[in-house]
């Protein structure tokens, strides 16, 4: 069970964005949330996405009723009418009732604009309001129980005051949610809480517009459909340019890789450029993988047991030294691996655990056995490897990061576990966990059925993560953009890297509970778009989804590539829906700049159309992090991967003069301060996470070093 479903399962609770200033957590006192704090709030709306074409006439919740009723009385009255009915059938009829005094919305309201997104029923939503100033609203849905709950939350909110509409938050839908159950539980308090903060987020719009106040600043965005792609602001526009790669190029490419047996491995947070080429080369030559971290060792070796002879990684250094490491353990010494650049190509979260800190914090943990270190993925080879000379060590992704936790204190109660260097994902993962401290054990069993309410506070009082280790990408998601998140776009789908700071994460989290969200890896996020598209299509109906993306916007090309392949595939079949997906990248709509040939991190651009030194400012040259005023989501040591290198190395292959000496992946010959071979040693904590995902458990040899108190270098499980 990945990150990404185990946030189901857990209630929210309230967390600033972190900047955690310890390493150790104690048992936390886990007070109840207070109401005020778990509120949905929508700031601010998008006019162009709601329709005022009339008011809503609606049933009252009883006959004694009337529009200057508060909303909080109107559901209690609701609460009373369907609390007596203990079948479920009477439920349901008394739902069926409802929804036929609900007045029809008219087809001109029935758009894809009105659409209420994250429904399983087609749910439409009007807004307007009236002469008092008072919200009227509308609703309607294809499914008639769906209809039914509409028609309450009209009957709730219907003529109320705007700043009454903004106080009703979801919690005060769980008593309604309990009595009208029905047998689909998860489905009906989905459509309460989208139906509501649809509600919300049109009244906020409204009051905007009586006040005289502009709407707020949409970010850039593609919206990707069956005929093409619109770009929406500059940054998106650039984003698009390369989505139609120019053909030479790619034709280029894949005669020189065919030629020379040479396979790709890229990341996703790739250049736009070198991505729409890629993309569209793997049509054409099978060894070309764009994914994670951790699949481009795995596809490097299957691309290395096909034949080919060379492996080219575009990614940062720490990649290119698991590609290495990892054909080597496989037995392919033969093939070369070589890099993108003749400079180092850095990572500030791997730079992060290369500080003397680092070790200072794992220094800590040989001193408390039984201990574990948990080391995030994204770090240098010789991290790993002096990590587990001084901890037994594991490796994690971001999607099996949870799970890993919650085994390794199943297997060793008395566990104390350092996770690093991730700071922002060490406090998401501490949250989580305190999350499923307040749940029933039957709850937390569900999620791993070796843990229980005690065990986890256990968990909780023995964790420890790093204090100062960030990626500046995902820095990015902090108090601006979570703001204007909520402002703009609390109706959207919204999706998170776990990497992302606490405010952000709180936010998909909430989303994640009315099944619009997803926090987790790369893949999980990937995953998720998919799933929501396929059951768009699956309804053949039209609609905009529009989802807001969390992460590294180099990621846009596998989305769109994904997306247009899933469109393309549905306009073969009968089905005449229009469907329309749109990607959201929270950053300035202007955040693109023009670099000069020398700029810094060798961000100059190969591409076309005067695109030559049009590059994403990412604000990070001096150390900073990103900004919706003057950076964005976009690695600029990632975009040191360019096209003009990735030809430049594969045209010099095979280098029988040593040109490529500074692009090759070296095997690591450095020994760690005890002696061991970091080349083997740092393998080690990748083994034991391969024998995790596939068994569900820690190795025995990985318990015997936690057990022992040391992690020199023990053969690890093949």
């Amino acid at each position: 069970m990945d990150s990404a479903t185990v946030s189901t399962k857990l209630l929210l609770l309230p967390n600033p964005n972190p900047n955690p200033k310890f390493r150790t957590l104690r048992p936390p006192i886990l007070p109840r949330p207070s109401p005020s704090n778990l509120r949905l709030r929508c700031d601010l709306g998008n006019p162009s996405t709601t329709s005022f074409s009339r008011p809503a006439v609606a049933p009252p919740a009883s006959d004694n009723a009337t529009v200057s009723d508060s909303p909080r009385l109107k559901l209690r009255r609701l609460v009373s009418e369907f609390e007596p009915l203990t079948d479920p059938l009477d439920r349901l009829r008394l739902l069926r009732r409802r929804a036929s005094l609900l007045p029809s919305l008219p087809d001109p309201d029935r758009v894809p604009s009105n659409r209420v997104m994250g429904c399983t029923a087609q749910v439409w939503l009007a807004a307007s309001a009236d002469p008092s100033g008072r919200m009227r609203f509308a609703a309607d849905s294809d499914s008639e129980v769906t209809r039914g709950l509409c028609a309450c939350l009209v009957s709730v909110l219907d003529g109320a005051a705007p700043e009454e509409v903004m106080e009703i938050g979801t919690e005060d839908l769980a008593a309604l949610s309990a009595v009208v159950a029905t047998g689909k539980e998860g489905s009906r308090v989905n459509t309460w809480h989208n139906v509501l903060v649809g509600m919300q987020k049109r009244t906020r719009v409204i009051m905007a517009a009586a006040e005289g106040r502009p709407p707020g600043e949409m970010f850039p965005s593609l919206v990707i459909t069956a005929d093409g792609i619109e770009a929406r602001g500059s940054y998106a526009e650039a984003q698009a340019k390369f989505l139609s790669p120019d053909e030479s190029k790619i034709g280029e490419l894949v005669s020189i890789l065919k030629e020379k047996k040479i396979g790709i491995v890229a990341h996703f947070y790739m250049d736009p450029e070198v991505q729409g080429v890629l993309t569209a080369a793997q049509k054409l030559w099978p060894h070309i993988h764009i994914s994670d971290s951790l699949v481009m060792a795995d596809s490097a070796v299957k691309m290395a047991e096909a034949g080919c002879e060379y492996i080219a990684v575009l990614g940062v250094d720490f990649m290119s030294e698991n590609v290495r490491a990892i054909l080597d353990q496989a037995g392919f010494n033969e093939v070369g691996v070589y890099r993108m650049s003749n400079e180092r190509i850095g990572c500030s979260l791997a730079d992060a655990a290369a500080n003397p800190a680092y070790m200072d914090f794992l220094e800590d943990g040989s001193s408390s056995p039984p201990s574990l270190h948990v080391i995030y993925i994204n770090t240098s080879l010789e991290t790993k490897a002096r990590g587990h000379e001084l901890v037994p060590t594991i490796t994690c992704t971001s999607s099996n990061v949870v799970q890993t936790i919650l085994q390794a204190f199943a297997q060793v109660p008395d566990l104390n576990l350092y996770y690093g260097p991730d700071s922002y994902m060490g406090a998401n993962i501490a949250e989580l966990f305190r999350q499923m401290a307040n749940m029933t054990d039957d709850e937390i069993s569900e999620i791993h059925p070796k843990h229980n309410k005690t065990t986890i506070r256990s968990v909780l009082s023995r964790l420890h993560y790093y204090q100062d280790g960030t990626c500046i990408v995902h820095d990015l998601f902090g108090h601006e953009v979570v703001e204007k998140i909520k402002e703009l776009y609390c109706d959207a789908f919204l999706t998170a890297h776990f990497e992302v700071p606490g405010e952000m994460f709180s936010l998909a989290m909430e989303a994640k509970r009315r099944s619009m969200g997803v926090v987790g890896s790369t893949k999980n996020i990937l995953d998720f778009i998919k799933e929501r598209v396929q059951e768009a299509l699956d309804r053949n109906v039209d609609d905009h989804l529009q989802f807001v993306l969390g992460t590294e916007s180099g990621m846009v090309t596998s989305i769109v590539a994904a997306v247009r392949r899933m469109l393309d595939s549905s306009a073969m079949s009968p089905s005449k829906a229009k469907i329309s997906v749109e990607i959201v990248f929270p950053v300035s709509s202007d955040s693109v700049s023009k670099m000069s040939d020398n700029a810094s991190y060798g961000l100059k651009s190969s591409g076309t159309n005067g695109l030559g030194n049009l590059v994403v400012v990412p604000g990070v040259t001096t150390g900073e992090g990103c900004s919706i005023h003057g950076g964005c989501a976009s690695c600029p040591y990632m975009k040191m991967n360019s096209l003009s290198s990735l030809l430049r190395v594969c045209r010099q292959l095979p280098d029988k003069d040593d040109i490529l000496s500074a692009y090759k992946a070296e095997r690591f010959n450095a020994t760690t301060p005890h002696g061991q071979s970091v080349a083997e040693l740092g393998c080690e904590p990748i083994l034991h996470m391969r024998h995790f995902q596939a068994t569900g458990k820690l190795s025995d040899e990985l318990v015997d070093q936690i057990l022992s108190g040391t992690g020199k270098g023990s053969p690890a499980p093949r």
